[in-house]
């Protein structure tokens, strides 16, 4: 009996802590498109404090480094973007093994009208690690 009881608990720790990559790599796909929506939005300020980890590092121009949620807000808000707008799109993303984390990268463009009206557009590559949140969210915690 006692053995049959393990064998029991044994199989059921095995296969309910088997991580399903390929939903959470659709997760983290999605919240990306869902990111990018909202900076185009509600802007872009919002969008980057909204969906960060409460401990997130931006890098931003070569060795600046902005560390925590709200410290990225004001960064983005203390930026004239009104009329800037940006979007990406992940070319890959990968999950750890125990589904806790994740990596997407891609690329990006952001395209910003001055006052005289000129356009300005800068791309290239982004690259974000995602941390899986207490309530089942994905927050970036380097971007």
């Amino acid at each position: 009996m006692r053995t049959t009881f393990l064998s029991t608990i044994t199989f059921l720790l095995l296969f309910s802590c088997k991580v399903d990559k390929e939903q959470i790599k659709k997760e983290i796909f999605e919240t990306e498109k869902a990111f990018e929506a909202m900076a185009a939005e509600k802007g872009i300020s919002e969008a980057f404090a909204f969906y960060a980890d409460e401990n997130a590092v931006i890098s931003r121009g070569g060795d600046t480094v902005i560390k925590g949620k709200e410290a990225i807000k004001d960064f983005y808000a203390k930026r004239n973007l009104t009329n800037a707008t940006v979007n990406w799109s992940p070319d890959f993303v990968e999950v750890s093994s125990d589904g806790e984390l994740g990596y997407t990268y891609g690329k990006y463009k952001w395209q910003l009208i001055s006052e005289k009206g000129d356009t300005s557009i800068t791309t290239g590559i982004f690259h974000t690690v995602w941390r899986k949140q207490s309530d089942g969210t994905w927050k970036y915690v380097w971007d």
